[in-house]
C-alpha cells in the first residue's frame, strides 16, 4: 500500500510540474492562436499560485510537501528516499547531473519571472455574465 501511495504521490507532483510549465506555454502558445480559455481568472490565478508556491519553498530552503510524503511512503514500503529536491532527483535520473540547489531557486524564480511577464502580456479577463 505504501509503494502504490508513493506513486501516486509521483504522479500528482509530476502532474503538478506539468501544470506550472505547461501552463505558461499555455498562456503563450493561445495568445498566438487567441485562445480564450487562457485568459480565464481562476485558471491563471491557480497558475500564478502554483508557481508562487514553488519559488516561496526554494527562497524558504523548504523541501515540497510532496516529495517529503513520497519519501516517506517509499522509506515505509522499504525502498529509498530521495536524497534531494524532486525536480533535482528526476533531472539528475535524466541527464545524470546534480545540480547545486541555487541553480533551481534561480530557474524557479526566472521562470516565475516569465509567468508575470505572461500575465501582463496576456491579462486575464472575469467571465462577463449577461
Amino acid at each position: 500500500m505504501h509503494l502504490f501511495l508513493a506513486d501516486l504521490i509521483l504522479i500528482t507532483h509530476a502532474l503538478f510540474v506539468a501544470f506550472v510549465v505547461l501552463g505558461l506555454v499555455a498562456v503563450l502558445l493561445g495568445k498566438c492562436r487567441r485562445w480564450g480559455w487562457i485568459r480565464n481568472l481562476w485558471f491563471r490565478l491557480a497558475h500564478l499560485l502554483a508557481i508562487g508556491i514553488v519559488i516561496a519553498e526554494s527562497w524558504l530552503g523548504l523541501v515540497c510537501p510532496l516529495t517529503e510524503w513520497e519519501s516517506r511512503s517509499r522509506e515505509a514500503a522499504g525502498g529509498e528516499a530521495y536524497s534531494s529536491s524532486f525536480i533535482q532527483h528526476w533531472l539528475h535520473e535524466i541527464l545524470s547531473y546534480d545540480f547545486d540547489p541555487w541553480v533551481f531557486t534561480v530557474a524557479y524564480t526566472l521562470f516565475g519571472i516569465l509567468v508575470l511577464f505572461a500575465w501582463l502580456l496576456v491579462p486575464p479577463e472575469r467571465d462577463k455574465k449577461i
